[in-house]
């Protein structure tokens, strides 16, 4: 993806590190003073960078990818050295000027650049397949034998929560009750990680506080929604058919039409474990009014490669998944930046957020929140903590407990300062967590709180 001249805030710059210790370090090079020699041009950002012990360093970044090249023997990506030449390039009083990039810089650019051309080339078309089978029917034996597996562990499944409810929910809360992870290790056995995944979160609700039992009801009906469905897929229609394909853990397939159209980038937050981080992107087409995300993978001690500047506005091609309720797109091989100011998206009261979940839901029941976009909302504290209020005070959504922790949510209360705003984020179960504000002062400016 090619966001060609997208700069990138501090904050975002940061976003990339892959771990604490290099966003620390990296922190440290921001400045002018580690780089007696810096300049930015044609997408690539470089510098010489002195470290304490005397030693120089050669750093570039290829500010489209972004994609990074240094001297250190750091087998990090991005190391400190190149996470501080973007914090450099990031500041407004320091960043580098505008200049030719040395010899050095240019080959690894160019280089770097040749292996995407070819690689791009090396596809194929849209709307062919990246992998034909060598033998189809072979391919549909194999789909078959896992779909076999997967029914034989739904089957499985439903008999562990069969006897969990016969037996009674406190059983679950025992010490040493092991049925949740040997259950999860049966279904990744069976080739669903879509259900491994729904059962370690069984087994993970009954420490998780007050009330425990409920949610944990809860999570076993959803979860045997999902069984019954897939036993029963070929009765379904097409799109919630692939809807529970891809809950159960079946990829999802890319063959919606293309949407050609200039996207803002609404937000961008990472999650995951000590294993693989996954990052989502979100996106609203100015024209078409569709919101999308975006996701890319990291391995551990690596970000992921795609990120993109919140509040950017991208001239760009996405290719949606199919399934009912799906909001994942595919993007395409070109992104470029549009410096036309645009507002948000259009938002609506607290109430319209709420059937605009509810309506999701129908389609997805599985969903753990929906995009929506609240305008003309307040944040407020009540008794069980903040919450986003209408004006007038009509209705309001709690904020999760994961927002109510974070720096965002000071920031979206001084943004506020008491007056309505407008906020876009993730109405769930559980309740929202803001990801952008907007103030009616400023609406053509993008505040990211996560």
């Amino acid at each position: 993806m090619n966001a060609m001249g997208v700069r990138r805030t501090a904050e975002q710059v940061l976003a990339l590190a892959p771990d604490d210790a290099s966003r620390s370090a990296g922190s440290k090079l921001g400045s002018a003073g580690s780089w007696p020699e810096s300049g930015h041009g044609g997408g690539v950002v470089w510098g010489l960078c002195r470290d304490g012990g005397g030693t120089t360093h050669r750093t570039a970044v290829d500010t489209t990818g972004p994609a990074f090249h240094c001297g250190c023997p750091s087998r990090k990506s991005p190391c400190e050295h190149a996470l501080g030449l973007l914090l450099l390039h990031a500041s407004d009083g320091t960043a580098p000027g505008e200049s030719t990039a040395p010899d050095w810089a240019a080959r690894w650019l160019e280089t770097r650049r040749g292996r995407a051309a070819s690689s791009a080339s090396a596809r194929p078309a849209k709307g062919t397949s990246a992998r034909r089978p060598a033998d189809p029917e072979a391919a549909r034996r194999r789909a078959a034998r896992r779909a076999a597996r997967i029914t034989s562990g739904t089957h499985e499944l439903e008999q562990r929560l069969a006897d969990l409810l016969r037996g009674g929910l406190a059983a679950a809360g025992q010490p040493g009750y092991g049925l949740w992870e040997e259950t999860a290790a049966r279904m990744v056995d069976a080739q669903a990680p879509g259900l491994a995944g729904r059962v370690r979160e069984l087994g993970a609700i009954p420490g998780s506080g007050p009330g425990w039992p409920v949610r944990l009801l809860e999570e076993c009906a959803l979860t045997h929604l999902l069984d019954r469905a897939w036993l029963g897929a070929e009765r379904l229609p097409a799109p919630f058919a692939t809807t529970v394909r891809t809950r159960v853990g079946l990829p999802s397939p890319v063959e919606g039409a293309p949407v050609r159209d200039h996207w803002l980038v609404l937000a961008q937050y990472d999650t995951g474990d000590a294993r693989l981080t996954t990052r989502r992107i979100w996106l609203h087409g100015t024209t078409s009014g569709r919101t999308s995300f975006l996701l890319s993978y990291g391995a551990a001690g690596r970000a992921p490669a795609l990120a993109l500047p919140v509040g950017a506005v991208l001239d760009g091609e996405l290719t949606p998944h199919t399934g009912s309720g799906q909001l994942r797109a595919e993007p395409g091989e070109h992104f470029v930046p549009v410096t036309a100011p645009v507002g948000p998206p259009p938002g609506g009261p607290v109430g319209a957020a709420l059937d605009a979940y509810g309506g999701a839901l129908r389609d997805d029941p599985w969903l753990d929140s929906w995009p929506v976009t609240l305008s003309g909302v307040v944040p407020t504290r009540a008794e069980y903590g903040w919450q986003l209020a209408d004006a007038d005070g009509r209705e309001a959504l709690p904020l999760t407990s994961a927002a109510q922790s974070r720096p965002g949510l000071w920031r979206l209360v001084a943004l506020s300062g008491g007056a309505p705003l407008t906020v876009f984020g993730e109405c769930g179960h559980r309740g929202f967590t803001p990801l952008t504000a907007w103030s009616p002062e400023a609406p053509d400016e993008t505040v990211p709180l996560v």
